[in-house]
């Protein structure tokens, strides 16, 4: 089974069967074992045609309907291709459905590529199929945890790591929206580490979550930005809402020195402007891939690894404090799943381990 979300309209949701083909020489077939839902999966929606989510997984009505990706394991259950064996386990990037095919290219001892000419277009990073066995932030009891906020993790460490290069673009403290998400969480964490002064920004509804997470200095409801310290600040935006975008812009205490925008999690004002000028720093939209080239030429493959690597095992230990591990079975589950997410019913402290599997009886 495979779910498609109608693309203008992502709570309208359909699961069809699937047509699995002969492969053709150089592909490998993946059972999806189990994959995360979480609101960065909201985002990749939101933003599916700017940044070209959705074509990813192509479907046979794209001007309609769209595979939302998401981040899981897979085993290789049958193989045409040199460079993975069937029974292999890998780390990467799936569609909610219950296999994928992939066009098997530039295998090495860390793992494989899809080279599929329809991916060709996009960031290598997103291409890419770790091998499990290689993988050196792989536990396997910690599969959920890698799932759930492994991703996000490495997108609040590039953050980090962007504004860190920047100097923080010489504010005084960080302001970050949707204080709730495990993005902003991860984005939190680090800078706190670096010394830095954070400000939450979340509702009302999750304030206490937020504030018990101990990682914020302040925590704002969006109902009272007035309330922002005083001090030369940096926005970095994961609800996208534009009207919380404006209140910064316009009333940020001391002054914006940079605005970044990374999500949507406010996924249902993303498209919505108040029509207001808004006030400069013009924001930035932050593209992982880029950060990732950089590093790559600055450090190399290796050295980025191992930074984050040794961030992620620090980060991964203290999440044993608040995350709760969901796991939900059978795609009318993981639709409802998704559903919930786009409604942003789900206690923040919650993560969805997904499988279309239907549970056992």
């Amino acid at each position: 089974m495979i779910i498609e979300v109608h693309r203008s309209e992502l709570t309208d949701l359909r699961t069809i069967p699937t047509r699995a083909a002969p492969l053709a020489p150089g592909q490998a077939r993946l059972r999806i074992d189990a994959f995360a839902l979480t609101t960065n999966n909201v985002t990749y929606a939101v933003f599916g045609d700017a940044m070209r989510y959705w074509d990813f997984f192509p479907t046979d009505e794209p001007a309609q309907w769209g595979r939302v990706p998401v981040w899981g394991f897979g085993t290789v259950v049958e193989t045409t291709a040199d460079g993975c064996a069937v029974g292999e386990r890998f780390y990467g990037y799936f569609p909610m459905a219950e296999e994928l095919v992939v066009e098997v290219g530039r295998p090495d001892e860390r793992g494989i590529t899809d080279v599929a000419a329809h991916r060709a277009p996009m960031a290598s990073a997103y291409n890419r199929y770790v091998r499990c066995a290689q993988d050196p932030i792989h536990r396997a009891d910690r599969e959920a945890q890698q799932m759930l906020l492994y991703p996000l993790f490495f997108t609040s460490f590039l953050i980090d790591d962007f504004l860190a290069d920047a100097s923080d673009f010489d504010a005084e403290q960080i302001i970050v929206s949707s204080a709730s998400s495990k993005t902003a969480i991860g984005v939190g964490f680090l800078a706190h580490q670096r010394g830095r002064r954070i400000v939450g920004l979340t509702s009302a509804r999750n304030r206490a979550f937020v504030e018990g997470l101990g990682i914020y200095d302040d925590v704002i409801d969006y109902g009272a930005l007035g309330t922002i310290a005083e001090s030369p600040s940096v926005y970095v935006d994961i609800a996208g809402n534009p009207d919380i975008r404006q209140a910064i812009h316009a009333d940020a205490p001391g002054g914006l020195r940079y605005s970044m925008v990374v999500g949507g999690t406010h996924w249902d004002h993303v498209a919505e402007s108040t029509g207001a000028v808004l006030a400069p720093p013009a924001p930035q939209f932050f593209f992982a891939p880029d950060q990732i080239k950089k590093r790559t030429d600055e450090w190399g493959t290796a050295e980025l690894n191992r930074r984050v690597a040794e961030a992620w095992d620090r980060f991964s230990g203290w999440t044993d404090s608040w995350l709760q591990v969901e796991s939900m079975q059978g795609a009318t589950a993981v639709a409802d799943a998704f559903t919930d997410l786009l409604a942003g019913t789900p206690d923040p402290s919650v993560g969805f381990a997904c499988s279309m599997a239907a549970p056992a009886n």
